[in-house]
């Protein structure tokens, strides 16, 4: 039996490492013209009828809901960085419908729900698709859809049951045997594909750059470097506190990722996980006729370790994934980005899809922590008396279902219960974490199991068919 990527041999590794030798650490998305002024921080006291923490998509997106639903409430986003500094501006800008980590997962966690939330997704998407061409978002926007690809031959199978799933909620899709695939997307890696129209492809900083001018013309207002290390209750509502100032609120919502939680109930419900990624540099015309994509479709891997990967509009190739790295503590710092150990094998593998690009080099290479949970998509709450909401655990599949968490989060901290508010999947809440000490050796457990699973042909031990019974997992 084949395994899903060749493994690595000596040759390949010299030929991944000369093809990174330039890379930049960099984020690609972010190492470009177009970012907003930075706002100032907080210093001294405010006021202000929303407050939300984090300008990534998802304070991003409640921001310019709430200013949609009242024009006159005065709205506050604060972000200990900058607009999309981190998760929502390194991601691969792959835009997927689903809300639920994908439809088998969905059907998985919510069956009674499945096909209410596949349609909730894809109002979503075309819901962003009218917001970018209603504030002239300039984001290489292309409705290209997902090609899901079966790389041995035993992902055939779980990639036909995804098929299934797609058949049974009305989604458009379309099967490609080895010889159809092989037409359109030349890789000796590839056994078959799952075609599903229900993703776009985009620029993501400059998506998010754009929704933070839309919400700045309608009256948002921003304070960048401004961390908030404090939220309590006030008698007219909750106070935010930062090194520098005072942020007073009649509400807030909470869209922190990864991030440390300000509620310490949160703390066990999420990990930051470190997803790492390369950028080439643009394919010639004989390159890309080498390749074929033409139709130029997102590509993910169908295995449990997977690449994501797609072409950006100068015909570049982004490529990310496979490894998904949890650090002791659940520490996030900007020197765990830099792992020239994992940027290589990802170069190795992108080498074995594409042999026909041997030469090409990659520009820059990064990493992003995602706030993953053990059901593999996003949650929601309240606290302090129904006055702040949040919404975390996208677990990697967020651009889109950014939004969504988005929507719920402003009508949950509205109180009045909604068509969405009622769905289980709002109501429900993922599993915990376990603590450290025990929690980095069980990641590292099933980190290691699932890689080992992936490479002998999806054998499964114990201690993943374990949590299998249980619904839990990790992942990016």
């Amino acid at each position: 039996m084949t395994h899903a990527l060749p493994r690595q041999t000596f040759t390949a590794d010299v030929r991944a490492l000369d093809a990174l030798r330039d890379a930049e650490l960099t984020p690609f998305w972010l190492d470009q013209a177009g970012a907003p002024a930075p706002s100032a921080a907080l210093t001294g006291a405010d006021d202000c009828d929303l407050a939300i923490v984090g300008a990534g998509f998802t304070g991003l997106w409640a921001a310019l809901l709430a200013k949609e639903r009242d024009p006159g409430a005065d709205v506050v986003v604060v972000d200990a960085g900058a607009v999309a500094g981190q998760a929502s501006g390194r991601n691969g800008g792959i835009c997927m419908a689903s809300l639920t980590h994908g439809v088998a997962q969905g059907a998985e966690l919510f069956p009674n729900e499945e096909a209410r939330l596949t349609e909730l997704g894809m109002k979503n998407l075309d819901e962003i698709q009218q917001t970018i061409i209603t504030h002239g978002i300039e984001c290489g926007w292309e409705r290209t859809g997902e090609l899901d690809i079966a790389t041995a031959p035993w992902h055939v199978e779980g990639l036909a049951e995804e098929r299934d799933h797609y058949a049974r909620v009305g989604l458009g899709h379309e099967w490609l045997d080895r010889r159809a695939l092989q037409a359109d997307i030349h890789s000796p890696t590839y056994e078959a594909g799952l075609w599903h129209h229900d993703a776009a492809i985009l620029d993501p900083a400059r998506l998010a750059w754009g929704l933070a001018r839309a919400c700045v013309e309608q009256g948002v207002r921003f304070y960048e470097r401004t961390p908030v290390t404090d939220l309590r209750r006030a008698a007219a509502g909750v106070e935010l506190r930062s090194p520098w100032g005072l942020l007073r609120a009649r509400r807030a919502i909470l869209a922190t990722n990864a991030f440390k939680p300000l509620l310490r109930r949160l703390r066990l419900s999420i990990v930051p996980v470190y997803d790492y990624v390369l950028m080439t540099e643009p394919l010639t015309p004989r390159q890309l006729d080498a390749v074929g994509w033409s139709r130029r479709q997102a590509l993910a891997d169908a295995g449990s370790m997977f690449h994501y990967y797609r072409l950006t509009e100068d015909q570049r190739i982004l490529w990310g994934g496979w490894d998904a790295f949890y650090f002791y503590g659940s520490r996030i710092a900007a020197e765990l980005e830099e792992r020239p150990d994992v940027h290589a094998k990802l170069a190795a593998h992108f080498l074995a899809t594409f042999p026909q690009l041997d030469g090409l080099r990659f520009t820059h290479r990064w990493a992003g922590v995602i706030d993953t949970c053990a059901r593999f998509c996003q949650f929601w709450g309240t606290a302090l008396g129904g006055r702040v909401s949040y919404v975390l655990g996208y677990t990697g599949l967020g651009v889109a279902a950014s939004r969504f968490g988005a929507r719920v989060a402003l009508d949950l901290v509205g109180g009045t219960p909604t068509d969405v508010t009622r769905l289980q999947m709002v109501r429900s809440r993922p599993l915990p974490f376990p603590p450290e000490p025990l929690r980095f050796p069980l990641i590292e457990i099933t980190r290691r199991s699932t890689e080992h699973a992936e490479l002998h042909g999806g054998r499964r031990n114990a201690w993943l068919r374990t949590l299998d019974r249980f619904g839990l997992g990790f992942d990016s």
